[in-house]
């Protein structure tokens, strides 16, 4: 992985305070450099801090959903106190130009993280197009089939696929900044098929133990865990501070560093740098510190933002497996592939087995040009998809990531989710004995590092959770599509011994195999979401300040039939 986007990644402060010392300073040697880097942002982060927290509504808690501020006054003080925010305007327009279903369908897409390769417009162009003999003829573009190979055949003999999938790979290397020098490349269906591949490969005969830092639970990650206990690994897991959801840094640090056998590698270290979940993110140190100690790396990259691979750490700390995903159309069909990329300088220690790994084909009757297996066809029409049959297919939604660039993506969503963080704080229930809070968010607040993702909880007037599946159903009358999610390896200290308490005999944590667990309600800020979305989010969380809101819409849902399409 190298870093053509060193610049950016040193210029990603939001209020313009920031300046790049590697470029204005060059007679400062490395070290000073990287003292002035660090302090420089270390003042950015508190300043976005602090002004996030004092600009909007000060000293002011809303008890009545009815006297939150108008949208017009929201969006004013926001772009106000974030004067970068109006340097994201290119973003608006593509979602405008290209994604304008967003906006048509009234629908808000909050409920998943993800890029998909090809834009909205692009799909309109296919099915409007002349060639078309009926309205899907020309979607979903291509399907995922089951190729019956294993992995390190596959990597050693496989060659580049048909040229479809050689096209599609050299596009997303290409987006991720991941060299084809160093790494091979594999389909998978999803992402827990990737998982569940690298469990089946691994030596764990040689390399015992499987050492997992999540805050959530992921089906992935147990496929992963189950496959691997079956063949002989030793499962280990982070556990997470209460209530910020902070790595238990002490823990950690005392699994990665035991004493080993110096002849034999550790086993596998499963990270993610940032949770897909909480939106709490994590040092590449933690990498580093694994791989030092002899442990092989899998970086889970699927809740990234999408430019994020271009940073200087990833260039510097390269993981032995590294597994993303991607959806073909963001907001319409969320269906999609996993990314499987195995460093060529490993490849030789995997074990052959039979799981998992996908072709990509054309759809019958897409625009795809075939070739004698007739899984191509030419696209012939004024918006041409494929350009004078050379097999060059138009990626709109990774080109269009490519375009915007880390600033303004990481500017815009780390505006947007501190704002709704700090909004939701504001909803306090209308009893001023009691002073409880409407909203529960667990993980990181306001940080300008944090991810942007976010878990919370509404609770009533009494202090009762309402339970997530149903503030979900709800959300989804309101044209909001939110996830849910389960926090787990939670780690309470004795001074958190009342609040452990309190949420366990609210139902709100539940133990499984000694494990504590929370249901919790997740939201994720893409980078075509804007303002609107979430204040209209936060409008209609602040909706559960009636104490008879929930009753009334639980017998309108009842009457109604509702049903939760999942995504």
């Amino acid at each position: 992985m190298h870093s053509p986007c060193l610049k950016e990644v040193t210029q990603v402060c939001t209020h313009g305070c920031c300046f790049n010392p590697l470029f204005s300073l060059p007679e400062f040697t490395h070290t000073t450099i990287m003292k002035t880097t660090t302090s420089t942002a270390s003042i950015c982060r508190k300043n976005f801090s602090t002004t996030t927290t004092s600009s909007f509504f000060p000293n002011i808690l809303f008890t009545d959903h009815e006297s939150l501020p108008s949208f017009k006054e929201s969006l004013s003080t926001f772009t106000q106190t974030y004067p970068k925010y109006s340097d994201t305007t290119r973003v608006d327009r593509i979602r405008g130009q290209e994604y304008h279903h967003l906006s048509l369908s009234n629908r808000i897409c909050l409920d998943y993280i993800g890029i998909g390769l090809f834009s909205h417009l692009q799909l309109q162009t296919t099915l409007q197009s002349p060639s078309s003999s009926d309205q899907n003829s020309n979607f979903p573009f291509f399907c995922t089939i089951y190729k019956s190979v294993n992995l390190k055949s596959q990597l050693l003999h496989g060659g580049e696929g048909s040229e479809f999938e050689s096209s599609i790979r050299t596009r997303i290397m290409k987006f991720l900044n991941v060299s084809s020098d160093d790494y091979s490349m594999v389909f998978t269906s999803n992402k827990s098929s990737a998982f569940k591949i690298v469990s089946e490969s691994y030596p764990w005969e040689t390399s015992k133990k499987l050492l997992t830092v999540f805050d959530h639970k992921s089906e992935a990650v147990d496929t992963m865990i189950t496959s691997s206990e079956k063949r002989g690994a030793k499962v280990m897991s982070a556990e997470f501070k209460w209530p910020r959801m902070r790595i238990h840094s002490a823990r950690l640090r005392k699994m990665i560093e035991r004493k080993r056998n110096k002849k034999k590698n550790r086993g596998l270290f499963v990270f993610p740098l940032q949770s897909r979940t909480t939106g709490a993110s994590y040092s590449y140190q933690w990498m580093s510190m694994a791989q030092e100690n002899g442990w092989h790396v899998l970086l889970d990259a699927c809740a990234l933002g999408p430019k994020d691979m271009d940073s200087l750490g990833l260039s510097l700390i390269k993981p032995d497996f590294l597994i993303c995903s991607f959806y073909k159309v963001f907001g319409e069909n969320p269906t999609g592939f996993g990314c499987l990329f195995v460093k060529k300088s490993i490849v030789s220690i995997l074990e052959e087995s039979c799981v998992g790994i996908a072709a990509l084909v054309p759809a019958e009757n897409s625009s795809f040009h075939s070739d004698e297996e007739d899984q191509m066809k030419v696209f012939e029409s004024s918006n041409e998809i494929m350009i004078n049959n050379e097999k060059n297919v138009e990626y709109r939604g990774l080109d269009h990531v490519d375009t915007l660039g880390l600033i303004q993506i990481s500017t815009r969503t780390r505006c947007l989710i501190n704002w709704l963080i700090n909004a939701l704080t504001k909803l306090q229930h209308p009893n001023t004995e009691t002073k409880t809070p409407l909203v529960q968010i667990y993980g990181p607040r306001v940080r300008f590092d944090r991810g942007p993702a976010l878990a919370f909880n509404v609770y009533d007037w009494k202090g009762e959770k309402v339970e997530p599946a149903l503030v979900q159903k709800l959300s989804d009358r309101n044209n909001i599509s939110v996830s849910q999610g389960v926090l787990h390896q939670i780690w309470f200290a004795d001074k958190y011994a009342e609040d452990k308490e309190r949420v366990m005999m609210g139902g709100s944590v539940k133990k499984t195999k000694g494990v504590q667990e929370i249901a919790v309600v997740t939201v994720a800020i893409n980078f075509l979401a804007n303002f609107e979305d979430v204040y209209r989010l936060w409008a209609f969380v602040a909706r559960f300040l009636d104490a008879d809101y929930v009753e009334k819409e639980r017998w309108r849902y009842t009457a109604l039939n509702q049903k939760t399409i999942e995504v």
